[in-house]
């Protein structure tokens, strides 16, 4: 019986303490050694586990780490039920007095 399993990627550091490289991307999207991101040895590590079905769940400047995981581990077409999907943050806000809009979490009733 072969298992199942799919990971969940928590990628949405700010970065605070690593500020000046953190200050135009987020912290899972700086360079290491180069030519690899930090977010790259979690992915390595994943794939190399033989975990090919991953979420990376992004939250905070996700520009380019977006940009890093579609040119540099997007999967070919061979591989069917396998993938790595970038999952960005969702800004949800209340809906305006008087709309159809169902109410959200955020709003008070």
């Amino acid at each position: 019986m072969q298992l199942r399993v799919l990971a969940f990627v928590l990628a949405g550091g700010k970065g605070t303490r690593l500020y000046p490289l953190t200050k135009e991307r987020a912290k899972p999207a700086v360079l290491f050694g180069g030519k690899y991101r930090i977010v790259d040895f979690v992915l390595s590590n994943l794939i190399n586990s033989g975990i090919y079905s991953i979420y990376v769940l992004i939250q905070f400047k996700s520009q380019s780490l977006l940009q890093h995981l579609r040119d540099g581990w997007q999967f070919s077409g061979i591989l069917q039920d396998q993938f790595i999907i970038p999952v960005p943050a969702q800004m949800r806000t209340p809906a305006k007095p008087g709309t159809a809009a169902p109410p959200t979490p955020f709003t008070t009733t």
